[in-house]
């Protein structure tokens, strides 16, 4: 099924056609892949941007200057985090 310029591609259709399939999407076709009606992936061409990269060229998106931090370190207690919170009340 055909929706919007997707393709709309059960499992069980997928499965059995995979190399027509490819072959759209080689055209530049984005197949959508759905189980029991419900969509749950989308397999699209390699040279089409993703949503982050279309948005980081239109300028509405700023990409991070600099890398996520680790997380800290646990803190290992002996007791529950609210005996740690009422500690730190006091």
């Amino acid at each position: 099924m055909t929706t919007g310029g997707l393709m709309d591609v059960g499992i069980r259709e997928l499965r059995d056609g995979l190399s027509h399939f490819l072959a759209e999407v080689r055209g530049g076709q984005t197949i959508t892949v759905t189980d029991h009606g419900k969509p749950i992936a989308q397999i699209v061409p390699v040279s089409v941007p993703t949503a982050l990269e279309r948005l980081i060229a239109e300028g509405r998106v700023t990409p991070a200057k600099r890398r996520k931090r680790p997380a800290p370190t646990p803190i290992k207690t002996a007791g529950p985090v609210s005996d740690l919170i009422d500690e730190q009340r006091r």
